[in-house]
């Protein structure tokens, strides 16, 4: 795979903006009040888990441009796993995955931001927000357990006790020099047999892959190299969340379009004229959908 020589590789946990916007772009708000499990709200299935009261509506609204269920099966979840997810944000998936595993007796490990930093303190406030979130409410999340990924981070989770590790943040390790590591770290985590899931923006096939996927976007032949070389066998792929109708060519790259919906280059203020029609009608961007499997 070939990388665009001479690019210096920005550490994305340098700026608070930078890191709240990579939080930001696959999460949301903590809420408050999220009423415990009742037999007619049942997150012992991955379906009841995904159509839990719990979950916001705003969160709920972009389960047709994420297909959670279809995704999270394809990569091999099951009850009883014990799972890790890198950088959930202000918990978008964790709000799935954390009431399933608890009714299934399995155990979820989130690998948020390196904190504190005194350098983004806007990050923190996120990992802030996303521990008193998962962190208090046990009837319904269950013992979540909360590790840390970046630069200095130590184990995902217990080497060798997992059997699934789910990434959605590629482009952002990129940016941040942090993604061979990220790689690694999951398969060190992860048990032999065990699986790594990848969902990320996807770029159009052939060219160059820029080092630091500065659009967000990311090759999936790059995606694989990148596994290939921590040690994991690639296991498959699914179209599930394609999006034919991105056409990856937006003024803010992949940020343009839904979730983010980016108006002015980042750490600018929002542009209050910028049109948003013609993205917000393209959906979220066209996502690779992985699963590899550690040897």
């Amino acid at each position: 795979m070939n990388v665009t020589p001479g690019l210096s590789r920005r550490l994305l946990l340098a700026g608070g903006a930078g890191a709240l916007a990579a939080l930001s772009a696959c999460g949301r708000s903590a809420k408050s009040g999220s009423p415990s499990p009742t037999p007619g709200n049942d997150p012992s299935t991955l379906e009841g888990a995904v159509a839990g009261s719990w979950r916001s509506q705003s969160d709920r609204k972009e389960d047709g441009d994420r297909h959670p269920v279809q995704t999270l099966e394809f990569l091999g979840l099951k009850p009883g796993m014990t799972v890790v997810e890198i950088w959930p944000g202000a918990g978008w998936y964790t709000d799935i995955l954390a009431p399933y595993l608890a009714a299934t007796k399995g155990k979820l490990y989130a690998a948020n931001l390196e904190t504190p930093n005194p350098d983004d303190q806007a990050g923190d406030a996120v990992v802030a927000a996303y521990k008193k979130q998962f962190g208090e409410k046990k009837d319904l999340y269950g013992e979540v357990a909360f590790t840390a990924f970046g630069p200095h981070s130590g184990p995902l989770a217990p080497p060798g006790t997992t059997d699934l590790v789910f990434m959605h943040n590629v482009n952002n390790w990129m940016a941040a020099g942090l993604s061979e590591k990220a790689f690694h770290d999951a398969f060190v985590a992860l048990k032999p047999g065990g699986a790594l899931g990848v969902v990320q923006a996807r770029a159009g096939p052939g060219g160059v892959q820029d080092a630091v996927a500065a659009s967000g976007y990311v090759q999936q032949d790059f995606v694989k190299q990148l596994a290939n070389e921590a040690g994991f066998r690639f296991d498959g792929a699914s179209e599930v969340n394609a999006n034919p109708k991105d056409t990856r060519n937006y003024p803010f790259g992949a940020a343009t379009l839904p979730p983010t919906r980016r108006s002015s280059p980042m750490g600018k203020a929002p542009n209050l004229l910028f049109d948003h029609k013609k993205y917000d009608a393209i959906g979220e961007p066209d996502r690779m959908t992985l699963r590899f499997v550690k040897p």
